[in-house]
């Protein structure tokens, strides 16, 4: 789907983060937030990362994550599997990853505040950060 940002747009969320099959897509970018659905694959993971400045709200409806959250990858405050219908809330400045240790895809939405990811469908194509 393409970035239907900054105009007007609404959504069935639930239904356009269970259809997608990629592993990230930008749904909406405006000003001052960004919103992106994935697909995890089984053994797959986000990535391990830091946004400096950017809030990031996840979403997950369907699968199992574990979510690390903390300072540092050695330093975490939370180390839990989370499940559908589950929110994940990462502050600016936290170390973080979510890890799909289960037998099936995960299936989840993500919103930055303020945008700082511009991310193509391509899993391997993060030479478009801009954080």
């Amino acid at each position: 789907m393409a970035d239907k940002g900054p105009n007007p747009f609404v959504v069935d969320i639930e239904k356009a983060t269970l259809d997608n099959e990629a592993f990230r897509d930008t749904l909406w970018t405006g000003k001052n937030l960004q919103l992106t659905v994935m697909t995890i694959p089984v053994g797959g993971e986000i990535g391990a990362e830091i946004h400096d400045d950017h809030d990031q709200f996840l979403r997950l409806e369907e699968g199992e994550l574990r979510a690390q959250i903390g300072p540092s990858e050695d330093d975490l405050e939370i180390d839990e599997v989370i499940k559908a219908d589950w929110a994940a809330f990462v502050p600016a400045g936290k170390w973080h990853n979510f890890v799909n240790e289960s037998d099936a895809p995960a299936k989840l939405y993500s919103i930055y505040s303020p945008p700082c990811l511009l991310y193509t469908s391509d899993a391997a194509d993060d030479s478009l950060r801009v954080d």
